[in-house]
């Protein structure tokens, strides 16, 4: 038994009991973990059109093999469940220690189950599980929870997971937080706060053997090799995710005003200002992290002071500024710091206050609707209360905590136009007119419209990075147009099903990025499991989870209507120095989605996969 912990942990909220099971090897060699193993266990276990906030919903926190601090970008962790947000298959990676320490507490994957009669939080130790009450937990922050859990357990070391308010008041949307970091999109926080879960906290001591120690050394030596020598490693820890601000707005991959344009043209002085006024320094996630992207930073006065803190990164700051036009950098980063403490998605927050503004202009939503707040685009003021509303579910909040799907249905008047999203999960800080295969990915991806799931496609046609992939089918980047549109489905296929192997081993994706490949992903697993793997294996690995993943939302009613991408995301910008560049736009979306569908085996009329396409997966006896 190499390379596993060898146990799975169910927990049954509702009788406050245990079970740990062995997990089953055979399983593990189709599947290896994460969301791979989740796919197959929520995909059996839960009844069609089960309510995503109803007991029966079940929330798994897994991990795989690669779950270590010794890997590099093994820091990680893997939430599955249904969505509140969308109805559809969620998933959400936190990076941090609490997957590592999870396998030492003696578990690979923990099962939550039921729902608590009173608000508990679970402490897993070395095997053994206690609930402990967490009623005196309720309505505090997220770094409130995290030091008042410590310092009951008298463990200032203790991994931790929480939810913050808006998991408390089913923000569908809502978080779970390690420390500083978020498993942030699809609702997990809400999952967790309809089961009147709090937290889980873990801790153990657990050595997990690996089948060739001396292998598995010199495998993880190539990796550093790599990253030592890669430049884009180096970006990430002196620059972090900001860095990408200035170009992604130069390249017309920056989403601003609700979607109406790919560029703004102020990211760059943005940036300088971060750097230069409020950035302090960089930060590792986990324990030993050789990359350390996260961005540790302070507004030191002003109506917007916000203390030192983790969470500053591109998404979070692009959502608060581009998306609703605000340059106040000190609002931005105040607005994205609310969010982590309240435990709300700051992606699917800045998309909902955009879409609220826009509705606003248009008169879909009154001044007398909000208090009194001007609503207007770019009012740095309103960003940190609307954070607050929608955490609370106070007034306008109680709307937009459902996402903007749901809230432009419940807006009416024709404001879907506004809203933009897939299946449901609000786009994010990444845009399709400047790299066309991230149109398909954001179309098929199966937690909805995201820019990492399973992978930044921009990267790929207009970044010009392949990840190794073109060994596997892809062609080579610098020789594919951004702008074209004929031969990107093919090219999505070939992508997702290697680069969703991340969310499959638990991995960070940022060290795909600076050159960790999946032979080199091959190479560790291997020797940790005693297993010979290789990249093609891999290949066909994540290829089987993409498959089942989609059955899950086929089940669920979903097809290939639900694959389309929002009307703005075709159309020429508005505004901004691509409006007149014809290329931009997105001529035949259909087109490519027919393209990926004949390269995935996916009937072209439902988007369903052919019963060949999952005999060839060995996934056509999974039960439903």
């Amino acid at each position: 038994m190499y390379g596993y912990a060898g146990k799975q942990l169910r927990v049954y909220l509702d009788k406050k009991e245990i079970k740990a099971e062995d997990i089953d090897f055979d399983v593990m060699r189709k599947y290896l973990g994460g969301a791979g193993l989740c796919a197959k266990i929520l995909y059996e276990e839960l009844e069609k059109g089960v309510d995503p906030l109803s007991p029966e919903n079940k929330l798994m926190f897994a991990t795989s093999p690669l779950t270590s601090n010794r890997i590099p970008g093994g820091g990680s962790v893997i939430l599955c469940f249904k969505s509140p947000l969308t109805n559809a298959w969620g998933e959400s990676r936190c990076g941090g220690d609490f997957g590592p320490d999870l396998r030492k507490a003696g578990f690979d994957f923990v099962i939550i189950e039921g729902k608590a009669e009173e608000p508990v939080f679970i402490v897993i130790n070395n095997g053994d599980v206690e609930f402990k009450p967490a009623g005196h937990l309720l309505g505090k922050t997220t770094s409130e929870k995290l030091s008042m859990i410590r310092n009951e357990l008298n463990d200032r070391k203790i991994s931790v997971m929480c939810i913050g308010p808006g998991g408390e008041n089913l923000v569908k949307y809502a978080t779970v937080m390690f420390d500083q970091r978020a498993a942030g999109r699809c609702g997990v926080g809400a999952v967790m706060g309809s089961k009147n879960l709090i937290a889980v906290a873990v801790k153990g001591s657990k050595e997990i053997k690996a089948a060739q120690p001396e292998k598995l050394k010199d495998a993880i030596s190539d990796a550093m090799a790599v990253l030592r020598e890669s430049e884009m490693a180096a970006g990430f820890k002196e620059h972090g995710t900001t860095g990408d601000m200035a170009p992604n707005d130069a390249a017309g991959d920056w989403p601003t005003k609700n979607w109406q344009s790919n560029h703004w043209g102020k990211a760059e002085k943005m940036y300088d200002d971060f750097f230069d006024k409020y950035l302090i320094k960089n930060h590792g996630c986990y324990r030993g992290c050789p990359i350390a992207c996260g961005r540790i930073a302070e507004v030191k006065e002003g109506k917007f002071k916000t203390p030192v803190h983790e969470g500053s990164e591109y998404e979070s700051l692009s959502a608060f500024t581009a998306f609703v036009l605000n340059d106040n950098l000190e609002a931005a980063i105040h607005a994205t710091y609310l969010c982590n403490e309240y435990g709300i998605d700051t992606i699917s927050a800045g998309a909902v206050i955009a879409f609220a503004m826009e509705c606003y202009e248009n008169g879909f939503i009154k001044q007398k609707d909000v208090g009194g707040m001007d609503l207007s685009w770019g009012s740095p003021d309103v960003l940190p209360e609307l954070v607050r509303l929608i955490s609370s579910r106070e007034g306008i909040g109680d709307v937009l905590a459902e996402g903007v799907k749901i809230a432009a249905k419940k807006l009416g008047k024709g404001a879907e136009k506004y809203a933009v999203h897939g299946k449901g999960l609000e786009a994010p800080a990444h845009d399709p007119r400047s790299g066309k295969t991230l149109a398909v990915a954001y179309g098929t991806a199966n937690r909805g419209c995201c820019h990492i799931h399973p992978l930044e496609a921009m990267a790929y046609d207009s970044g010009k990075l392949d990840w190794g992939m073109v060994k596997f089918g892809v062609p080579d980047p610098n020789e594919v147009d951004r702008w074209d549109e004929k031969g990107k489905g093919k090219m999505v296929k070939i992508l997702q099903d290697g680069l969703v192997l991340p969310d499959i081993l638990s991995t960070c994706k940022f060290f795909n990025y600076s050159g960790i490949t999946l032979d080199h992903h091959a190479e560790m697993l291997s020797a940790m499991t005693g297993w010979e793997i290789d990249g093609f294996e891999l290949m066909k690995i994540g290829e089987r989870v993409i498959n089942l993943q989609r059955m899950f939302n086929m089940r669920e009613g979903f097809d290939r209507e639900d694959d389309m991408i929002h009307e703005r995301m075709k159309k020429l910008p508005a505004f901004g120095i691509y409006k007149d560049e014809s290329r931009c736009g997105i001529s035949d979306y259909e087109a490519m989605l027919d393209e990926y569908y004949d390269a995935r085996g996916w009937d072209k009329k439902t988007g369903k996969p052919l019963k060949e396409k999952l005999a060839e997966l060995e996934i056509e006896q999974v039960r439903a």
